[in-house]
């Protein structure tokens, strides 16, 4: 009997995954440890061994397609098996889905079925590329319906939440039917595409999941008859004037139309048979759907007879004086990335969950800029504030251990290893990988981990281990010229460090007024496992150690 492989859960947060390379192909025999796919989280690219053994009869995510955890990512079993009724059992779970797969051959005879294999097509699904993504964007299609696809060719390019990936097939044939159109979004291992031989009709499979139903209506004779035009009076025009005009007689189809709409009321039509439409300049709304529920499918549009043009006669136009000014009120829609959401949602939990109070602490900086001098006069040696930050930080948090904390609900844990998340921005939003043991490590050390993090943030080759475990985390946007602002915390730690830039201004030292550089700091903290005077104390401690420098390296 077939065994469903599903999709791995690969790190404590991943919800979904990505498929980057499949080392197995649909026919091949799978071994017990054999690697099965290549998957990719929204941090790192991992391979997957298979725990199954049998011939790979179904790919349920493609290439750069993205799907959630426990979805189907593989079938193994005998080959030549009928797994009809697994691929069409979307409702069902797992377990179910095993338990009905003995019935395929009766229930698919019953249901005058026409799968995806009786076709001899494939069906290339959205794949999931990252461990939060639940659906993709396609960004661009690189072959559309009728062009030929070789296996390794550039099907798309799918935007995750994590970056814009491009989809090689794994497959050959004719693109028989794009399922997604570029720019718009489709849930993980819902049908992208469909390859076959040419001129495979696959509305059976696109309409009713792999099972074909009799049309419920055929077409019926047109028949033409003459009617006089209404005449239509008070049009509104662009300008708010008036028009009025008459129709020439058009001819009118005596026949009745049945179409599937949507809850917003908009046709439904394959978009094989909408783009059918706009080529030919066909009216979609004059057309009968015979597709499931009356959905518009390819045949009905080559099936569509058109009617004569009607003509339009503008018999009269009033238009306001040239005084008059006409304003329009314009904006434009940019879809959320899967990152932006992920982002949004982790962000929203922590608000709404921790109770944040802040903290700001101004620090004269003037020691930390002459001993960064001195450090990086050394040979091959380069440090940032921001790895002076972190070092202070971890100093701080061993002697006020109370901020290195998590709130787990019935128990508050208290670390003592000192692990630092260092927000990175990339171009679609926020990374935090980790300095482990951050107190234990020199400045030149943690430097290095630092530069490494953000370059393999920037191209996705961060590990899971790189992000996980923090226990504190600081964000610097001092580079940028900001000030002072305030942080959401970053869960489940129990507080985050906001690093403004350093000012040169007037300070008072040694009751005189001399030009000094300082730097302010924001502590948000989670006041079910931080007081405020502990992390004041907190505060005091940090700015000792960057106001004396030389107490960090002591």
């Amino acid at each position: 009997m077939a065994e469903v492989v599903t999709m791995p859960r690969l790190s404590d947060t991943m919800t979904d995954g990505t498929v980057a390379k499949w080392h197995k192909q649909v026919g091949d025999k799978v071994s017990e440890g054999d690697i099965l796919a290549e998957i990719e989280t929204d941090k790192a690219t991992m391979e997957f061994e298979s725990f199954q053994e049998g011939v790979l009869l179904h790919i349920g995510v493609a290439e750069g397609d993205t799907a959630p955890v426990d979805s189907i990512l593989a079938i193994l079993g005998e080959e030549g098996e009928d797994i009809s009724l697994l691929l069409n059992s979307n409702s069902a779970s797992v377990n179910e889905v095993v338990e009905v797969s003995e019935n395929v051959k009766e229930k698919a005879v019953d249901n005058s079925g026409v799968s995806a294999e009786d076709l001899g097509v494939e069906v290339v699904t959205m794949p999931r590329l990252s461990d939060t993504m639940t659906d993709g964007t396609v960004a661009k299609w690189h072959k559309q319906v009728g062009d030929k696809v070789v296996e390794g060719d550039i099907l798309a390019e799918i935007e995750t939440d994590k970056a814009t990936m491009e989809f090689e097939s794994f497959q050959e044939g004719t693109l028989l039917y794009i399922g997604v159109a570029e720019g718009q979004t489709a849930a993980v291992d819902s049908v992208l595409a469909i390859l076959g031989e040419a001129g495979t009709d696959v509305s059976a499979i696109v309409n009713n999941g792999g099972v074909k139903k009799e049309s419920e209506k055929e077409n019926s004779v047109e028949e033409a008859v003459k009617q006089e035009a209404p005449k239509v009076e008070e049009y509104q025009g662009a300008y708010g004037g008036f028009i009025s005009f008459e129709e020439e007689p058009k001819v009118e189809v005596e026949k009745e139309i049945v179409q599937a709409v949507n809850s917003d009321g908009r046709v439904l039509i394959s978009p094989l048979a909408q783009k059918l439409a706009e080529e030919k300049g066909v009216n979609i709304s004059n057309v009968s759907g015979t597709g499931d529920g009356g959905r518009i499918v390819k045949r009905d549009i080559d099936n569509y007879k058109m009617q004569p043009v009607v003509v339009e006669k503008i018999v009269e136009v009033s238009v306001p004086s040239t005084s008059s000014v006409s304003y329009e009120e314009k904006f434009t829609e940019e879809k959320v990335s899967q990152m932006r959401k992920t982002i949004a949602k982790r962000l929203v939990e922590s608000k709404n969950v921790a109770p944040h109070y802040y903290l700001m602490l101004e620090i004269n900086m003037d020691e930390a800029i002459n001993s960064r001098k001195a450090i990086n006069n050394m040979p091959d040696t380069k440090v940032s504030f921001n790895d002076m930050v972190i070092k202070a930080s971890a100093m701080a948090l061993k002697k006020h251990p109370q901020v290195n904390t998590s709130w787990r609900g019935d128990v508050v844990r208290k670390n003592e290893h000192v692990n630092i998340g260092v927000a990175v921005a990339v171009e679609d939003g926020l990374l935090v990988p980790v300095v482990r043991f951050a107190d234990t490590k020199q400045l030149t050390a943690i430097s290095a981990e630092v530069k490494d993090y953000a370059l393999r943030a920037k191209s996705k080759k961060l590990m899971p281990e790189d992000w996980e475990g923090s226990t504190f985390t600081v964000s610097n946007l001092g580079m940028f010229g900001i000030e002072e602002f305030t942080s959401i915390i970053n869960q489940p730690d129990s507080a985050i460090l906001s690093v403004g830039a350093i000012i040169q201004k007037p300070i008072v030292k040694n009751g005189e007024i001399v030009v000094g550089n300082t730097m302010k700091v924001t502590l948000a903290a989670d006041h079910r496992t931080v007081d405020g005077a502990t992390g004041a104390k907190f505060l005091q401690t940090f700015k000792m150690y960057l106001e004396n420098p030389v107490t960090m390296i002591a």
